[in-house]
């Protein structure tokens, strides 16, 4: 949805954009070609969105800088109060989804790993987790984070599996030898779906950073547009009831008072963006 918030940027002042949600550096590129004068701090928790994005970028000189960093850690970045839009597109990259190695996709086979930063030896992969989690815990993961309807069954094949679940691949195999063909064909998506966004997100600690985006936000911007694209209720929810919070307050306004989606044309396009979600919010200007 970069080109509604795109424009909802060029209502607003912005001098100052942070881009919460790197990536490969597509929204930062967009910003810095439609606004000359505005400078763009990128950040990102993966080392190699922030390498790939840097070498794409290097151009714009010193109007771009970037960071590794989650974005549920934004409180620590200094002269946060001075930006002016904040964009955070949310969830899983392109990038990541396309280097099988990564372990976020369930059309290529690869190590069932999805941390969103690989280095970072102190988070458990998605097959650790798998491993170390007894059935119930599973169950509850694949409930929470996937609102999967079949939880249950899938987290107790998972545990009676004779061998460790070690591959996007034999995952995928498990997933599809476990639900009954009716019932996959009924599903009208890849049956392996909400079980991978499940346990990335839970991997990730996806819910607790962008909570801890959102008290951020709250507690240390003053006046500033705050731009969120989500995919999945969960995320939306979240946001949604902080901005409602945050109007109550007196914090500034909800701007959307919808959810803006895609249009079929961008659907068409990419395929992702089918259940994107944008909402923004307008913190008091002085």
């Amino acid at each position: 949805m970069l080109s509604e918030v795109l424009d909802l940027t060029e209502s607003y002042s912005h001098s100052q954009i942070l881009d919460g949600t790197l990536g490969l550096g597509g929204y930062s590129e967009a910003m810095l070609e439609r606004f000359p004068s505005a400078k763009v701090l990128g950040i990102d928790r993966d080392p190699e969105a922030i390498k790939l994005s840097c070498e794409r970028l290097k151009n714009y000189g010193e109007r771009f800088t970037a960071m590794c960093k989650n974005f549920g850690s934004l409180s620590e970045i200094e002269g946060l109060k001075n930006f002016d839009v904040l964009v955070f597109d949310l969830g899983v990259s392109n990038m990541q989804l396309s280097i099988p190695s990564r372990g976020f996709s369930f059309n290529t086979d690869g190590p069932l790993d999805m941390r969103m930063n690989p280095n970072d030896d102190s988070v458990p992969t998605a097959s650790e987790v798998i491993r170390n989690s007894d059935s119930e815990t599973l169950a509850e993961i694949l409930r929470t984070y996937g609102e999967e309807r079949y939880a249950k069954i899938i987290a107790s094949a998972m545990k009676r599996s004779l061998s460790p679940i070690t591959t996007t691949a034999g995952l995928v195999a498990l997933i599809r030898e476990t639900l009954p063909q009716p019932v996959q064909r009924k599903m009208g998506t890849h049956p392996a779906r909400r079980v991978f966004q499940a346990l990335r997100i839970y991997v990730n600690r996806e819910t607790e950073e962008l909570e801890s985006l959102l008290r951020s936000i709250h507690d240390d911007c003053e006046s500033a547009l705050v731009i969120f694209v989500s995919y999945h209720s969960l995320e939306d929810r979240l946001i949604k009831y902080a901005f409602r919070e945050w109007q109550k307050e007196g914090k500034g306004k909800i701007l959307t008072r919808h959810p803006l989606t895609p249009s079929h044309e961008e659907t068409e396009r990419n395929y992702k963006a089918r259940s994107a979600k944008l909402r923004a919010f307008l913190m008091n200007h002085n």
